[in-house]
């Protein structure tokens, strides 16, 4: 079992920044990747960005150039930062794990998630 714990979520300005962090707990090892993906009230869940310990990463077409996915493997810690957010940002962000190496904004794909952290972005 692998646990997830995301933070840094939390009520940002048009344009402005967020860094979001998760934390894994568990069986984890080099041979697996993680993702984040959110959800915003209505809609269904997308994938944002995935990246593994390798160094391989992909980031969604709909936020690159904005977000960007870094991971820790000595800390097993995952990020995403977050710039020039605007209100369809908004919604419940996940953190995600799946073990294997392929990189994937897939939900279907990932076998533990974390609660999840709210992100607003209003004026």
């Amino acid at each position: 079992e692998v646990r997830l714990m995301e933070s840094g979520g939390g009520s940002v300005r048009p344009g402005g920044s967020l860094s979001l962090s998760c934390a894994a707990d568990g069986n984890t090892d080099n041979f697996d990747s993680m993702g984040w993906f959110r959800q915003a009230p209505g809609k269904e869940r997308e994938g944002l960005a995935s990246a593994n310990a390798f160094g391989d990463s992909t980031v969604a077409d709909s936020v690159k150039g904005r977000f960007a996915i870094t991971r820790d493997n000595a800390e097993n810690t995952l990020y995403l930062q977050m710039n020039s957010l605007m209100p369809e940002d908004t919604g419940v962000y996940y953190c995600a794990w799946r073990y294997g190496t392929v990189v994937s904004l897939s939900a279907a794909q990932y076998k533990y998630w974390g609660r999840g952290t709210q992100v607003t972005v209003s004026s």
